[in-house]
């Protein structure tokens, strides 16, 4: 009778199979040592600039528990004598109307995210894919206006809207920061690493232009839109100047502009001024915290992290 004796598989090579995986997953390549000094010393490095980029804020957050007392006492301190409240908040609370400022600000910003993304995305895919006349110059122009100040514009923009009856609307706030030429740049640069291959295969199968781009890039696109979304609603969230000067009716106000308008008749308030900076910013942290994925693959994807 014979026996069969099932092979036995390689601990040697299961050992450096597995640690393998385990050094794809750490981002390391097979042989390079985990604890090396240069290694070390960029983690170190990280957490000292993450604690000095965090200290404001914490601060902020600090002061913002605070008494306007404590707040405003000398020598500062983290921690205040008479302990924290949320006196500040409550104040501002009261005296604003912050649901309202809160709902304009998520209009506002979802709109011109929304307009932003779909101009910049076919700027960019006909600056990437067609051949017109002046295809170089006016990109270059477009790439030029990047160094413009927005304060330089701030003065035709508002005779513009007045002369189209739009100040004290909506679209007066949303119009004007529906133009960045910046995003038209980096989703040009994105859509240059897309094959032509896929789209010429979808055209020789009948599909049009705007099919192609529908159908194939911007399915391809998800990371980059993705991080140029979360850039363009951070940046219109955080917008005060323009609003203010658009926007005089309190119901119009978005939220950084309402809070400036939430004052005490005892002069500046610390702590009531950090707790408007705090409310003003939380949205913005908790939008971070659910795509902090697709901000770092989007900076990976458009060359920004070196590849």
């Amino acid at each position: 009778m014979t026996t069969t004796v099932a092979p036995q598989p390689n601990a040697a090579g299961a050992v450096h199979k597995q640690r393998g995986r385990f050094a794809d997953k750490a981002g390391l390549r097979i042989g390079e040592r985990f604890a090396s000094p240069g290694r070390i010393g960029a983690i170190v490095a990280l957490i000292v600039l993450a604690v000095f980029w965090l200290l404001p804020f914490l601060w902020a957050v600090a002061t913002s528990f605070k008494t306007e007392t404590s707040a405003a006492a000398t020598p500062v301190s983290w921690l205040p004598p008479d302990g924290f409240t949320t006196e500040a908040y409550a104040n501002v609370l009261r005296e604003g109307n912050i649901p309202l400022w809160t709902w304009n600000s998520l209009i506002t910003a979802t709109a011109i995210t929304i307009i932003t993304l779909a101009v910049t995305a076919l700027a960019a895919y006909a600056f990437s894919r067609l051949d017109f006349t002046g295809r170089r110059w006016l990109f270059w122009g477009i790439i030029a206006s990047i160094i413009i100040p927005p304060q330089v514009l701030i003065v035709p923009l508002f005779y513009e809207m007045l002369t189209l009856n739009l100040v004290d609307t909506y679209w007066a706030v949303i119009l004007p920061q529906t133009v960045h030429p910046a995003m038209v740049f980096i989703l040009k640069k994105f859509f240059d690493q897309i094959p032509v291959e896929l789209e010429d295969a979808a055209r020789i199968d009948g599909a049009g232009r705007l099919r192609v781009f529908w159908s194939i890039v911007l399915p391809l696109s998800r990371p980059i839109m993705a991080a140029v979304s979360i850039f363009v609603f951070i940046a219109a969230w955080n917008n005060f100047l323009w609003p203010f000067i658009a926007t005089s009716d309190s119901s119009l106000m978005t939220l950084p502009v309402g809070l400036q308008t939430v004052k005490s008749a005892y002069g500046l308030q610390y702590a009531q001024v950090m707790a408007s900076a705090v409310l003003a910013a939380l949205p913005l942290v908790v939008v971070f915290l659910f795509f902090q994925r697709q901000i770092i693959k989007g900076f990976a994807t458009t060359g920004f992290g070196g590849q």
